[in-house]
């Protein structure tokens, strides 16, 4: 390797250059030469202010994780004989959480020999998904797993 090629804004006269006179010419400008693409022939280099360089990459990377939307999951567990005070008092949460932006993961529990009241569980759930129609789209209908029958609920979009 003892040639590269020359690429940057602060190069007036860009192309091939002797490894030598290329790190010359990048400490005269007080930077760095950095390879770009160190598999082109001849390689690639750049001369660069490599920790700004550094800097603005991880500024980047910061701006890139603050957009994306962090999903939060909150469940609320009923039982297949859940009485009509506690349904409303679970309601009020699911209420709380999809207001906050949260999807709700509501499932009906179904111990020993509960699981009888499948239709009970069902029912349970779809009265669930009517009462936060307002709020919230239904995900998953509601979908028996194992013990447990399970629906997702999103948060509509304001």
């Amino acid at each position: 390797m003892s040639q590269v090629r020359l690429v940057g804004d602060n190069i007036e006269n860009q192309g091939v250059f002797d490894l030598r006179d290329a790190m010359k010419l990048a400490d005269e400008l007080e930077l760095d030469l950095v390879e770009i693409s160190p598999k082109a022939e001849p390689p690639v280099c750049k001369i660069i202010d490599y920790s700004k360089f550094l800097y603005q990459q991880k500024k980047k990377q910061k701006e890139i994780k603050a957009k994306t939307v962090k999903v939060v999951i909150k469940e609320i567990r009923f039982g297949p004989n859940t009485d009509e005070h506690d349904f409303n008092f679970k309601l009020k949460h699911a209420e709380k959480f999809l207001k906050e932006g949260a999807k709700v993961k509501a499932f009906v529990f179904f111990k020993g020999r509960s699981i009888l009241f499948k239709e009970q569980g069902e029912i349970l759930l779809l009265k669930l998904a009517t009462a936060l129609e307002e709020l919230g789209n239904v995900e998953q209908l509601p979908r028996l797993e194992g013990k447990r029958m399970t629906m997702y609920i999103s948060p509509k979009k304001r």
